[in-house]
């Protein structure tokens, strides 16, 4: 099971929100290429980054500090945040990000995801957040009528390799996973998932590397719940 720490950029800075709400920020880092360069320390092979301020109004506000965390850390790095269009795509993929995440844009334009998939294969995924069991969009604020399990599935059927799903409920409460989800998802042939959202114990990815592709941890190693080099060594 591969292992993503996670930075969330905004303003450049690294941050971490509860449940996706601006209004409750935390500050970790005025450089997030020193994180990325502790998680490489750390063991981390990988690295998953979601563009806050993409997300919230489609600003290119962390461009460069992407670009840097590329360029100057090792890094596998697939990034999520307000794309929305092939260009934002493509910048990225020209950068040398290995992955781009998709999000809301792939629930309300399913040919524009089928046309990516067609186009950029395995370096398209797609975000799914869900609560209640359904679909959650535009910054987790709007909840739709699409059943998140049987959207995995649609996925998997129009190409998309990884799905990335979150539990908003689960999300930055280090209270542990929704492993029953994940159980569920596991079921879905064919799906590369990776787990996210309120990781919290060593148990907990010692489970999940029977279940998922990968897990991403968030809070639990800001706050120190979790040991990054310890999880590393443990999914293997």
């Amino acid at each position: 099971m591969k292992i993503f720490p996670a930075i969330d950029l905004r303003d450049g800075k690294a941050v971490r929100l509860y449940q996706g709400d601006y209004d409750q920020m935390t500050v970790y880092s005025e450089d997030p290429v020193d994180v990325a360069r502790s998680f490489k320390e750390k063991g981390a092979s990988y690295l998953h980054l979601v563009d806050l301020d993409g997300a919230k109004d489609g600003q290119l506000v962390n461009f460069e500090t992407i670009r840097r965390i590329v360029e100057e850390v090792d890094l596998f790095v697939e990034v999520g945040g307000g794309i929305r269009d092939e260009k934002r795509i493509c910048q990225y993929l020209d950068l040398g990000v290995g992955r781009v995440i998709l999000g809301t844009i792939a629930v309300k334009e399913p040919e524009f995801l089928k046309e990516m998939v067609g186009k950029y294969g395995e370096k398209i995924a797609v975000g799914v957040d869900a609560r209640d069991g359904y679909v959650a969009i535009n910054g987790w604020k709007e909840i739709t009528a699409q059943e998140s399990f049987s959207f995995c599935r649609d996925l998997r059927d129009m190409g998309v390799k990884t799905v990335i799903y979150t539990d908003i409920s689960r999300d930055g409460g280090l209270e542990g996973t929704n492993m029953d989800a994940y159980r569920k998802l596991q079921q879905i042939e064919g799906l590369e998932v990776t787990a996210s959202g309120g990781i919290s114990f060593e148990r907990e990815i010692t489970e999940l590397k029977d279940i998922v592709a990968a897990a991403i941890l968030g809070k639990a190693v800001y706050s120190g719940a979790l040991d990054l080099s310890r999880a590393v060594e443990l999914a293997r």
